[in-house]
Parts: structure tokens; C-alpha cells; sequence
């Protein structure tokens, strides 16, 4: 891995720290989530040509370390990358969605 990326008419080097939790920061990434997770986000990157420097999936967040391309901001690869991966992981384990995620902070008839 050399330190300075090339392009066609550009030389970088953009390294970003993300960090990010599920809703409710709820502790679902656990085993087979959590590799499926990785394998998701690492096919995801591998398509936009995003290198991954460092993955860590905790129970409940995940950090990433991304080398992106300037041609893509990182807005566009953050939503890119939760967006697909809550549509494949929502696929493959229905039971995520049908977690009631209000109820169980709040309660049924609390008022916030």
C-alpha cells in the first residue's frame, strides 16, 4: 500500500474515521449479523473502489476506517453504504424488523 493514491488528473490521500451505531444503538450485531455486516460493507466498498484500511463491528457500532476516492463525497459513500446494507440486512434477517423498538425504551403509553 503506498501512501499517495493516483488518479487521472488527481494525487490524494483521504482517510476517514466513521463511526456509526443501529437505531436505538440496540446490541444486534452479534455473530451472524455482524459477519454479514462486514461481508457487506467490504463487497460495498470493493464495487466504489473505497479501500478499507480497518473494520471493527461491535455489538452495537461499527468504525471504519475508508480511503476514499476525491470523486466521491463522503455523504454520498455513507448514505451508499447504510442505505444498502439496512436493505440486505433487513432481507436476510426479517426478525430485525419486527423489533419494537419504541416500546421497549419508552413503554406502551408513555409520553415523551
Amino acid at each position: 500500500m503506498t501512501k499517495w493514491k493516483k488518479l487521472s488528473h488527481t494525487i490524494y490521500q483521504c482517510k476517514y474515521h466513521i463511526v456509526w451505531c443501529p437505531k436505538y444503538r440496540y446490541r444486534i450485531l452479534k455473530g451472524a449479523v455482524a459477519e454479514f455486516v462486514e461481508q457487506t460493507l467490504r463487497m460495498l466498498c470493493e464495487w466504489r473502489s473505497i479501500e478499507i484500511l480497518e473494520m471493527n463491528v461491535k455489538e452495537d457500532h461499527i468504525h471504519v476506517i475508508l480511503s476514499i476516492p476525491p470523486r466521491l463525497s463522503i455523504s454520498e459513500v455513507m448514505g451508499m453504504l447504510k442505505g444498502k446494507t439496512a436493505i440486505k440486512l433487513f432481507k436476510s434477517f426479517p426478525t430485525l424488523k419486527k423489533k419494537p423498538y419504541w416500546e421497549t425504551i419508552f413503554g406502551v403509553g408513555d409520553i415523551v
